[in-house]
């Protein structure tokens, strides 16, 4: 079954700008360039299956509370840092959108079993000859 792409509502997503980590000299040290985003998953507007795939995912970078928290530092800029967690953050929530799909029996093909058995017996064959000799 194809869903449409889930659109993330940017109010359900908290930004606030922070000191990026790192070299960089004068500019990283007074500039706040990096974005730290915070999406509650409880409280958004996703559908209740992908919102429990989401929780369901074991990431570190979901909290106890369900909120998922992305850091984005990787640009110079405080605007390419945000687009940069908001693709991040579309591309976690596309990756669970689609249920996985479920498994079916299968039965092992015949040549496999005959090969499993021609296996056995040339083992047993090897272990017979370790015996005592016999006249």
């Amino acid at each position: 079954m194809l869903r449409p792409p889930l659109l993330i509502n940017p109010d359900e997503v908290e930004i606030s700008a922070i000191r990026a980590q790192g070299a960089g000299g004068q500019n990283v040290n007074k500039v706040s360039s990096a974005v730290h985003l915070r999406y509650d998953i409880p409280a958004s507007s996703l559908p209740d299956d992908v919102k429990e795939r989401l929780l369901a995912l074991r990431d570190s970078r979901i909290t106890q509370e369900g909120v998922l928290v992305l850091k984005a530092q990787q640009h110079r800029t405080q605007e390419m840092n945000r687009a940069d967690a908001f693709a991040r953050l579309q591309a976690v929530i596309d990756s669970v959108a689609t249920p996985p799909r479920t498994r079916r029996a299968t039965k092992p093909t015949y040549g496999s079993k005959q090969r499993r058995l021609e296996g056995k017996s040339q083992r047993s064959q090897i272990k017979n000859l370790r015996g005592p000799v016999r006249d």
